[in-house]
C-alpha cells in the first residue's frame, strides 16, 4: 500500500494503490491516474497548476526543477554572497565580517538561497507537515554536504540537527532539521563517516524572534539557549551541524560555541537554504584590503 495524493483544500487524503502487476499495461495505469484526479482534483501547493502525476508530494515537477542551487560568488567561511569583481574565481574570499573575526564555525554552506520556491518547499515541511518535502531537501543537503566532506578531516562526524524546544517540536509533531538530517544521509549512505547524533544537543530555552535585533541583540536572544546532553557524541569529534535554513548564523554560531565548550574539535554547518544580503556585502581579499587607503577600508568596513 502506498500513500496517495493532497487535494487542493489541503486536506490530506489517503487513498489505496496497490502495485501494479508486471502484466498491466501502461494505458490502464494512465487511464487510473486520470480517474483518480477527476474524482480527487489537486493543484500544486507551490504555483497552484493542477497536478497531473500521482505522488505523495503535492508539487509540480516544474516548481521542483526550478530549484537550482546558488551560483556566483561567496564568502568562503560563511557563505554570504560577496558583490565585488575582485571574487570572481577566488575560492578563498572572505566578506568584510568573517575577515575581521573568524566564526566559531569552521564553514558554513547552503544549498539555495531561501527565497521563491525553495522557501514555499521549506515551508510545506514545516508549517504545514507535508513530510515527503522532507526527501526533496535532503537530496539537496546532501550535497552541500558531500561538497563540505572534501575540507573536513577524515573519521567519524558526528551530524547533529540543530534542536527545537521540546514545545515547539510537540506542537509541529517533528524536528524538521532532523528529518531532512536522515533523508540526506540515506542519501549518502556512508554510516562510518556520518553518525547522526539527534539528541546531543538539545534546546532547553524558547527564544523570541531575531527579527529588528541588532547582531548583538541576536547573540543574547541566543546566548544559554542549547546544552550538550550526550557529551560523549561529540567530545574529541568533527562536528556537522545541520539545520534547515541559515538566517544571520546567530543560531549555529551560538551551538558551534556550545558544542566546542564541550570538548567538540570543530564544526561545520550545512544548510538547506540561506538568506542573502548580497546587496548590504561589499569586501575585498585579504590582500588588496590591506593595500587600500585607510578611508577606504573604513567604507568598505562600514558596508561589511
Amino acid at each position: 500500500m502506498r500513500e496517495a495524493v493532497f487535494s487542493s483544500s489541503e486536506f490530506r487524503i489517503r487513498a489505496a494503490e496497490t502495485p501494479p502487476a508486471n502484466y498491466l499495461l501502461p494505458w490502464a495505469k494512465n487511464a487510473a491516474a486520470s480517474l483518480f484526479f477527476t474524482l480527487f482534483p489537486a493543484d500544486c501547493r507551490i504555483c497552484g497548476a493542477p497536478l497531473v502525476e500521482i505522488s505523495r508530494l503535492p508539487v509540480c515537477h516544474a516548481c521542483l526543477e526550478s530549484l537550482r542551487p546558488l551560483a556566483g560568488s561567496f564568502c568562503s567561511i560563511c557563505g554570504e554572497a560577496l558583490f565585488s569583481p575582485a571574487f570572481i574565481d577566488r575560492g578563498d574570499a572572505r566578506c568584510g565580517l568573517c575577515q575581521r573575526a573568524h566564526p566559531l564555525f569552521e564553514r558554513a554552506a547552503a544549498y539555495g538561497s531561501y527565497d521563491g520556491g525553495l522557501r514555499d518547499l521549506i515551508h510545506l515541511l514545516k508549517y504545514r507537515q507535508v513530510r515527503p518535502a522532507a526527501n526533496v531537501l535532503g537530496r539537496m543537503l546532501s550535497e552541500v554536504i558531500t561538497g563540505l566532506d572534501t575540507v573536513i578531516p577524515a573519521g567519524g562526524l558526528a551530524v547533529i540537527p540543530v534542536p527545537l524546544h521540546q514545545r515547539k517540536r510537540a506542537q509541529r509533531g517533528f524536528n524538521q532539521s532532523e528529518l531532512i538530517a536522515r533523508a540526506a544521509l540515506k542519501v549518502l549512505g556512508k554510516a562510518e563517516r556520518f553518525q547522526l547524533s539527534p539528541d546531543a544537543l538539545v534546546r532547553q530555552r524558547e527564544t523570541g524572534s531575531q527579527i529588528g535585533l541588532t547582531r548583538h541583540q541576536r547573540r543574547e536572544n541566543m546566548r544559554g539557549a542549547f546544552r550538550v546532553v550526550e557529551a560523549g557524541a561529540v567530545q574529541g569529534k568533527n562536528v556537522l551541524l545541520v539545520d534547515d535554513v541559515f538566517t544571520t548564523g546567530t543560531t549555529v554560531s551560538e551551538c558551534a560555541r556550545v558544542l566546542r565548550k564541550a570538548g567538540a574539535n570543530a564544526v561545520w554547518v550545512a544548510t538547506v537554504a540561506r538568506t542573502l544580503k548580497v546587496v548590504e556585502v561589499f569586501a575585498v581579499p585579504e590582500k588588496i584590503q590591506e593595500e587600500a587607503p585607510a578611508e577606504d577600508r573604513m567604507a568598505m568596513a562600514a558596508h561589511g
